[in-house]
Formats: structure tokens, sequence, C-alpha cells
């Protein structure tokens, strides 16, 4: 299972997603986080099961979304997320997605971090 946030990570969490899910023989589970279509054209043929998405900024807690994801597809056996590089103060007043999702998944979780440009 792959997280795919609206962000510039969510390209290298597809990207990572697919080199894992190819590693291990395995399909993809795609988690939409961005409430609008995500690019595919980039992932082979056939290797993403299913994409589960949010309706709205309302529907749920991102990290609930993902959970929920999990508990839904028990067959999942790893969850690959990408991580930004955040300063003191944001960590601080921000609560970190992939945070909770590293501390909350009940699956290794696969960090992956962006080239730094």
């Amino acid at each position: 299972m792959v997280v795919v946030p609206d962000s510039e990570e969510g390209a290298y969490a597809l990207e990572a997603g697919v080199v894992e899910a190819e590693a291990r023989s395995t399909s993809l589970i795609v988690v939409n986080l961005t409430l609008g279509e995500i690019d595919l054209a980039g992932v082979p043929e056939g290797l993403v099961e299913k994409v589960v998405s949010r309706r709205g900024k309302d529907d749920r807690d991102p990290v609930d979304t993902v959970l929920n994801a999990l508990n839904a597809n028990p067959d999942a056996d790893r969850l690959v997320i990408c991580v930004a590089r955040r300063s003191p103060v944001g960590k601080f007043l921000l609560g970190s997605i992939s945070q909770q999702l590293v501390l909350r998944a009940e699956v290794p979780v696969l960090c992956v971090k962006r080239p730094v440009s």
C-alpha cells in the first residue's frame, strides 16, 4: 500500500511504492490523499489493485483514511510513504501524518525521502 499526498512527496511515494510492489511481486493499493485525481500513467499496467480516495477535506482525517484502508485490506503487508524534512518549529507546531502512520500502522512502514534539490 502506498500513500500519495497532494505534494511533491506524493510522486516519490508512488514511485517507491511501484518499486516495492514489483520487488515483492505483489499488487499495489494506492491511498489517494490529494482530493483529486492522481496520475497513474507511469505505473505498469495491472500493478494497481485499487485506489482508495477521500471525498473531501471534511471526509476523514488523512491518518484515519490510511489506517482504515489498512484495516479494510488485511493482505497489505507494507505501507510506503514519503517523508519531508521539517524544521524544529514545524515539528512542534504541526502534527505529522507520516509520524502518526509510523507510530500507528500495524504493518511495517517504508519511509522514503525525496531527493534534496
